[in-house]
């Protein structure tokens, strides 16, 4: 069903992995979809970022979106340079006309040092903060006029867990929790202007590098699953393929009453639940269930205070209650 046909959608971070199966969900919905990242035939990318050098492209995403049923465009843009950022979005207006969905699926260079936070480096953690968040924070800013201009608009960060718990190491955690946050934060200013914000985590995906990492295809990576003990260790039988969380972020963009969503953190398998899609194989995987059952020393570990952080939405009543008096109080503004 290409229930997004006419919606013009951006993925920032579109080369591979979640970026990728989100942008050929879109288009698997009929979206024109803008897919950004530094890896391009035309210009490699030289950032030193531990996947430069893959062989992964934008145009290779775009094409996929093309042939998955919506229009596929490929843009060259490093989202931690803010003038490129911008150009991206001056484009997007000129070309498409409107922005209806935002996507960010971009990162730095991945967690080496686990070390306890006072041994770790503050120069290393400064530059591993820039290059993790403040992407997020342009790109959201550069959008964001597009969808407050035409009334309407979804944002969605992609993270890691359903949860606002601890991520093991103390500069990765604050990075996930500033995404969750950015999600929250954006959804309260933008509510007011019919834009709504959110975010989703996937499970463990089957994605390129991961693929080549345990030696596994579509085709084997059940018995790899089983076979090798580091896929094992990983949870890798309760994975999920890219294209499955693209088809909640294609769900939720499809959704009329998406506001209703808007400032939440939700799971590519629990939005599988509610809207009834399937991975691209046909399975449901439920990555929550799965760590829950074969890694409850991980997934349901207590923390070392009496203290977890949780996301808790009001009731329905005083959520009308609230409404109604954000609209009496914009009115009297108005006035």
């Amino acid at each position: 069903m290409k229930n997004l046909k006419g919606k013009v959608a951006v993925v920032a971070g579109a080369t591979r992995g979640a970026g990728r199966g989100i942008a050929r969900m879109l288009g698997e919905a009929g979206a024109t979809v803008y897919c950004t990242g530094r890896s391009s035939r035309t210009e490699p990318n030289t950032s030193g970022h531990h996947y430069a050098g893959r062989p992964e492209t934008i145009e290779e995403t775009a094409e996929m979106v093309t042939a998955a049923g919506g229009v596929g465009i490929p843009v060259r843009v490093d989202h931690t340079s803010e003038p490129e950022v911008a150009e991206l979005f001056k484009r997007v207006k000129k070309e498409g006309k409107r922005l209806d969905v935002l996507v960010n699926i971009l990162t730095g260079q991945p967690v080496a040092d686990w070390k306890p936070f006072w041994k770790l480096s503050v120069e290393t953690g400064h530059a591993m903060l820039d290059a993790w968040l403040w992407p997020h924070v342009a790109t959201c800013r550069h959008a964001a006029p597009l969808m407050v201009e035409q009334g309407s608009g979804l944002i969605v960060e992609i993270v890691e867990q359903d949860k606002i718990g601890h991520h093991g190491q103390f500069y990765f955690d604050l990075f996930e929790v500033f995404l969750k946050r950015i999600a929250y934060s954006l959804a309260e200013e933008l509510a007011p202007h019919g834009v709504s914000a959110l975010a989703v985590t996937p499970g463990f995906m089957r994605t390129e590098a991961i693929m080549e990492g345990f030696g596994a295809t579509e085709e084997n990576w059940r018995e790899v699953a089983e076979t090798n003990l580091k896929a094992r260790g990983f949870g890798f039988a309760g994975s999920e393929t890219p294209c499955f969380v693209g088809r909640a972020v294609a769900a939720l963009a499809a959704d009329a009453d998406v506001a209703s969503k808007s400032g939440g953190l939700y799971s590519s398998w629990a939005l599988s639940e509610e809207y009834d899609f399937t991975d691209v194989d046909g399975a449901r995987p439920n990555m929550g269930a799965y760590m829950a059952e074969h890694f409850p020393h991980i997934f349901c570990a207590k923390p070392n205070i009496g203290f977890q952080w949780s996301l808790t939405r009001l009731p329905e009543t005083e959520r009308k209650r609230v409404k109604k008096q954000k609209t009496k109080g914009a009115g009297a503004k108005a006035a």
